[in-house]
């Protein structure tokens, strides 16, 4: 599995992660392609067709992010990230502390933008 800095470092990966992108629309987008409508997105029409995302998943402790690469064929995690604390925290609170897979909240979201800049 990647790392944050392993992401960080693959400056096309991180230009092609999908920002807005949720467990829901991915499924919508990519599993039930042929019935439906873009959403505003591009149509996927193979198999070619990838999206990068992120997601949060609670259903073990602690919950973690994963980097999702998934296309009509398959969803791969290649980063297994931990929240820190203070996230995990406030994320928790957010979802009623229910267990699933989660789209990104503005918090977490702005959080894994600023750790995949480039510190140079």
């Amino acid at each position: 599995m990647m790392t944050l800095e392993d992401i960080r470092k693959n400056r096309t990966l991180v230009d092609s992660i999908d920002w807005t992108m949720t467990p829901e629309e991915a499924v919508t987008l990519y599993l039930e392609w042929g019935n439906n409508t873009a959403h505003g997105r591009k149509m996927v029409k193979s198999k070619n067709d990838v999206s990068y995302y992120f997601v949060v998943n609670t259903w073990n402790e602690p919950p973690m992010v994963y980097l999702v690469r998934r296309n009509s064929d398959e969803a791969v995690d290649l980063a297994a990230i931990e929240l820190p604390l203070h996230l995990r925290k406030r994320f928790a609170e957010t979802v009623a502390r229910r267990k699933s897979v989660y789209g990104l909240t503005p918090e977490v979201k702005e959080w894994l933008q600023k750790e995949t800049e480039t510190h140079e």
